[in-house]
């Protein structure tokens, strides 16, 4: 997982850098875009919504909240590619009941990195696709009979990698502040998924 982690930190810190040079070539000294968006730079942001796990044959559906950060970059005046960092915190659990025991499986946190790519209906409107890498801390319990019908139990908190799938709109409220939407579906390597809907606002630091 740390090879992942660090090959994602690079390839996401040198598209940073190219995109950088990229607008310093082709933008004029004394603007940010001839277009006059607002979307470039550094940014933060708060998300909240909900979120749906799911495993076992089944789902559970809770209030989740975290946050990202990431670099846009401005193309042609209409395209916005960049890096994301990003978090989520939700308590989703799923129990079902094999063997005549009980089985949960419960969901804790979301870290994520990937690359956002976007189109500029208007300067202060963005949509975007978004995909890359994503781990998620897992726990999974189970107590009551066992293969052989004696008593047993378990308790194995799990880091399970995956994948990340998603899309959304921004729109500027001020060159400065925004607020957005957006829809992420993962996929993780032990055979659970997410899916959250969440709200977004943020706050862009001008290059």
């Amino acid at each position: 997982m740390r090879n992942i982690v660090f090959a994602t930190t690079l390839v996401a810190t040198l598209g940073l850098a190219s995109i950088a040079q990229a607008q310093d070539a082709a933008a004029p000294a004394d603007t940010a875009s001839s277009n006059g968006t607002s979307f470039r730079g550094f940014r933060a942001e708060v998300q909240a919504g909900g979120d749906r796990f799911q495993s076992q044959g089944t789902h559970d559906n809770k209030f989740g909240w975290g946050g990202a950060a990431g670099f846009d970059g401005v193309i042609a005046d209409r395209f916005v590619v960049g890096p994301e960092v990003s978090y989520w915190q939700s308590r989703a659990e799923n129990v079902t009941n094999p063997l005549g025991g009980t089985y949960a499986q419960k969901s804790f946190r979301e870290i994520g990195a990937g690359i956002r790519a976007g189109y500029l209906v208007k300067p202060n409107i963005l949509v975007y696709g978004i995909g890359g890498y994503v781990n998620d801390k897992q726990r999974a319990a189970f107590t009551g009979p066992n293969n052989s019908g004696t008593a047993g139990a378990f308790y194995n908190v799990v880091h399970s990698d995956g994948y990340q799938l998603g899309a959304g709109a921004e729109y500027s409220l001020t060159d400065m502040f925004y607020v957005g939407a957006g829809y992420r579906y993962s996929n993780y390597n032990d055979n659970t998924t997410r899916q959250r809907l969440f709200l977004s606002a943020g706050v862009r630091f001008k290059p």
